[in-house]
């Protein structure tokens, strides 16, 4: 990756190269022709979505109408089956199974590409068998999945070589090792036969064979190819995302056929893998929510996103908030908050968050004096708040509107005092610290001007437009549409012009970006499927109501526990999706709303991203930081340990989810800030412009508690205990507890 910044000792601090994509440790590196194919399919599989999506159609293009070519918009389910089909193409071309070879050095088991070679003619031969099928169907024969006949063809001529084909092709990637610039033989196999899956599915899903799935009358082939499609989605994600959720998973699928054996809530029917694989591949599983909204608002935002790097509009933001924010006390990592608020609105994921600005930040906060956990720690957990802040909220909130039906709007409204609370917290954590230090502010000359970035304040056009389109009506796809459109137009008025070149490397960058997303989603589909077919979900439910009879709030905090396990290691579209189908449920079943219980949820999801033992965010902040990763994921913990209040607060005061008169919405966002003041001195020991004594510590705890119960009695209570610790403060001066005053760094 390039230089995320410039510093000239007299110069000013610029951000430069925020916008571009980092390469990933597994990533390919192409050059010449290749790199000329690659991103021609990465561009084309990303301007698909965006024709299929505002329902244009290559006959209103060209005006002669081609019968081989579809129009769109497509049938839903094929849609969706060509999304994750192009994705598994793309992700196995880039991505690579294992660590590259060192360039020169000769690579090991050549023998094995030999293999993958000869398990190209499986996989072609089951491309064949389906495009055969799918001949047979289009010329009006009659599909029947229970003939002998037909069973015979699809389970000795389509799915067991099919199988065959996967299965090397996997074990052989995971074996054979090659260089940065070279596509492996077993990935080209790989994509095979996802094109073969592909082809198969659609064939049968475009009859009324789809009425059939999950039931003894689906055709065998449906449940064989759903088995190599679970595998190379899983295959894919362990690639671009690790372990954690290929473990979690593959826990869910042993569930499924060990189920019947397990006691208690747990126990489920004994299924047949041909019903659950027949069913998984369906709007039950693999294509359901999470495949909708990938296919169609994430990957629309990330074409949006992409436009927007091109225009350096990320560039700008971190800019932005150094001009900001940089002449505050600990700057840096005031600058981290502001900057990854901003980047937040269009970063997709937590870890990309802390990639792209911390980078910059994290270096400079350690130059000004954080230790090098802190500084970590800050960018983490204010990159972390990226995924609640509004209009994008990362992808979650996309889901969150597809699985209960909520509108966008509605949604993207609620979460905007959370997400003030969340970076208010942050900020309150982040200046205690620095006055503990003894921290001063970046010297103007190290800053950029105010005047200038205000001068270019035009570039958040596109932001605004597609707020302002959301909340006039329009679709979420139109709204979209449009910014992206805008943000082409602004980009006239910079020196980085998108003209028809930089367009096309737009929509390149946005087929790779979207790469991981959509496999983590497909993968997270695969266990929404498995809940959903075993019916674990309403028995978890079922706890949840046994819980609240002894404690509601017992029953809450064991829903967080469950939430933010799930969510560990996993980023958070994946996290949020998996819980919301196993935690939500219950939640609503205790009376508790449907957008506060999915909220309570979703935070859970977004902060497990910081919460140890396995924090991604974190993790990457620790890599750039050079800090210990525990003792990082831990200090984030502490920074952000408000944000494992708030959600509590959305059950007993719904006036933070914009659900109340104005007067009670104004008087529960203003208490909760001042709630999370409170708390944040109390954990920072830092109140009223020195430190703190232990006593004084506990009671502004217990007053912050108060203030963000949200009751008149008990907001009385907090502000009465403040003002009586601020009056001690004043007056006597305790001492502090463990005060620190010396600056330096790990």
């Amino acid at each position: 990756m390039t230089d995320q910044h410039s510093s000239d000792p007299q110069g000013p601090i610029i951000a430069e190269g925020v916008d571009e994509e980092p390469i990933d440790g597994n990533q390919r590196v192409f050059a010449g022709r290749t790199y000329m194919i690659m991103a021609t399919m990465s561009a084309v599989y990303a301007f698909f979505h965006i024709a299929a999506l505002n329902g244009m159609s290559i006959q209103e293009w060209t005006g002669v109408r081609i019968p081989l070519l579809p129009t769109f918009p497509m049938e839903t389910w094929n849609f969706r089956i060509v999304h994750i089909a192009g994705a598994l193409i793309l992700g196995f071309t880039l991505y690579s199974a294992r660590a590259f070879v060192e360039e020169g050095e000769r690579p090991s088991r050549q023998w094995l590409d030999i293999l993958a070679w000869a398990a190209m003619i499986p996989a072609l031969y089951a491309i064949w068998t389906a495009w055969g099928i799918a001949s047979q169907i289009a010329s009006g024969v009659q599909w029947n999945g229970m003939s002998p006949e037909y069973k015979s063809l699809e389970i000795y001529h389509y799915g067991l070589p099919l199988i065959a084909a996967t299965t090397i092709g996997i074990v052989v990637g995971w074996l054979r090792g090659r260089e940065r610039g070279q596509v492996a033989v077993a990935d080209v196999l790989l994509s095979l036969c996802g094109i073969a899956v592909a082809i198969y599915l659609i064939t049968i899903y475009g009859t009324l064979m789809r009425n059939s799935t999950g039931t003894p009358f689906a055709p065998i082939g449906i449940s064989l190819a759903a088995v190599a499609g679970t595998a190379l989605i899983m295959e894919l994600t362990r690639r671009v995302a690790g372990l954690a959720l290929i473990v979690i998973s593959g826990i869910f699928l042993i569930y499924v056929f060990t189920g019947d054996m397990l006691p208690g809530f747990l126990n489920a029917p004994n299924i047949q893998w041909t019903r659950f694989f027949s069913q998984v591949y369906t709007d039950a599983g693999i294509l359901g929510p999470t495949t909708a909204v990938s296919s169609t608002y994430i990957i629309l935002f990330i074409i949006f996103a992409a436009f927007l790097q091109a225009s350096k509009v990320g560039d700008y933001f971190v800019n932005f908030a150094f001009a900001a924010a940089g002449r505050a006390r600990g700057g840096p990592a005031k600058v981290a908050i502001f900057a990854s608020g901003l980047m937040g609105m269009i970063n997709g994921t937590s870890a990309g968050n802390v990639v792209a600005t911390g980078s910059l930040t994290i270096p400079l906060m350690k130059k000004v004096g954080y230790p090098a956990r802190t500084a970590g720690a800050v960018e983490a957990a204010a990159s972390t708040g990226g995924q609640i802040m509004p209009p994008i909220m990362g992808a979650g909130a996309f889901i969150m509107a597809e699985i209960t039906g909520i509108p966008y709007t509605d949604i993207a409204i609620a979460a905007i005092i959370p997400a003030v609370l969340y970076f208010v917290s942050i900020y309150f954590m982040v200046d205690f610290e620095a006055a503990k230090l003894g921290m001063r502010g970046m010297n103007s000359d190290e800053l950029p001007k105010l005047r200038d970035m205000v001068r270019r304040v035009f570039l958040f056009i596109p932001i605004i437009i597609l707020i302002y389109a959301l909340f006039m009506g329009y679709s979420v796809i139109r709204a979209g549409t449009l910014a992206t459109a805008a943000a082409a137009v602004v980009s006239w008025l910079t020196p980085y012009r998108m003209g028809p070149r930089s367009i096309i490397k737009a929509f390149e960058l946005a087929g790779i970006m979207s790469i991981q997303i959509i496999a983590v989603c497909a993968c997270a589909g695969i266990i929404v499927g498995v809940i959903s077919l075993t019916g674990v979900g309403a028995r978890f439910s079922s706890v949840l109501l046994g819980l609240a009879e002894a404690s509601q709030f017992l029953a809450l905090f064991f829903a967080m526990c469950i939430a933010i396990l799930l969510g560990m290691g996993m980023p958070t579209t994946a996290a949020y999706a998996v819980a919301a189908s196993v935690v939500a449920p219950g939640l609503v079943q205790l009376g508790i709303p449907q957008l506060t219980a999915h909220f309570f949820v979703f935070y859970f999801a977004v902060v497990s991203a910081i919460t140890p033992p396995v924090a991604l965010a974190s993790y990457a902040a620790a890599g750039i930081s050079g800090a210990n990763p525990m003792e990082t994921s831990v200090a984030s913990f502490k920074i952000g340990i408000s944000a494992f209040i708030v959600p509590f607060m959305f059950f007993y005061n719904g006036a933070i989810l914009m659900d109340g008169t104005w007067f009670e919405v104004i008087r529960a966002g203003i208490t909760a800030v001042f709630g999370v003041y409170l708390l944040s001195s109390g954990v920072q020991g830092w109140f009223a412009g020195s430190g703190a004594a232990w006593f004084m510590r506990l009671g502004l705890v217990f007053g912050a508690l108060c203030m963000i119960a949200g009751g008149l009695v008990t907001d009385l209570i907090g502000v009465a205990v403040a003002a009586a610790l601020f009056a001690i403060q004043w007056k006597f001066r305790p001492a502090a507890d463990a005060q620190i005053t010396v600056r330096g760094s790990d």
